[in-house]
């Protein structure tokens, strides 16, 4: 099993097959508009735009299980990416990424890169998962890792 093996729903409604994304390196991350580490949008649409002609892809997730700190709907979500960040990297509607509801590609990410001392739970929001170009996840970075700084991790699977 890989991540290609999953989909998601966009954040326009649509349901996207992960295959779509077979071949590129992938940066999955679970995002919030109201987040002490929000900024970190500006930098992942930097590597996107860095790495996209490279088979580069930034995916991101709302989610709203951190502090409430993505409490708005898909349409809002968007737009607030876009007109603060110029965010062009795919956002996918709101998951959960721990607890009964999580979504199955999260479960997937969380059982192939674990956490601090082996710990399956995501902490926060911004936490991110690299995935190699065969869908395999290679690493987990902390919210706290700014996405410049994973760089060298990117290039080394480019």
């Amino acid at each position: 099993m890989t991540v290609y093996d999953f989909s998601a729903t966009d954040i326009r409604g649509k349901e996207v097959p992960l295959s779509e994304y077979r071949g590129y390196v992938l940066l999955i991350v679970n995002t919030a508009s109201k987040c002490g580490f929000t900024p970190q949008f500006e930098e992942l649409e930097d590597l996107y735009k860095e790495y996209k002609d490279k088979q580069f892809m930034v995916l991101g997730f709302p989610c709203n299980q951190f502090g409430n700190q993505e409490p708005g709907k898909e349409e809002e979500i968007s737009e607030f990416c876009q007109l603060n960040y110029g965010v062009s990297f795919p956002m996918f509607s709101k998951v959960d990424v721990n607890g009964d509801d999580t979504h199955p590609l999260f479960e997937y990410l969380k059982e192939n890169a674990k956490g601090l001392l082996g710990s399956k739970a995501v902490k926060w929001n911004f936490t991110k998962f690299l995935v190699d170009r065969n869908g395999e996840v290679v690493e987990r970075f902390a919210s706290a890792t700014s996405p410049s700084k994973m760089k060298n991790d990117i290039e080394k699977l480019l």
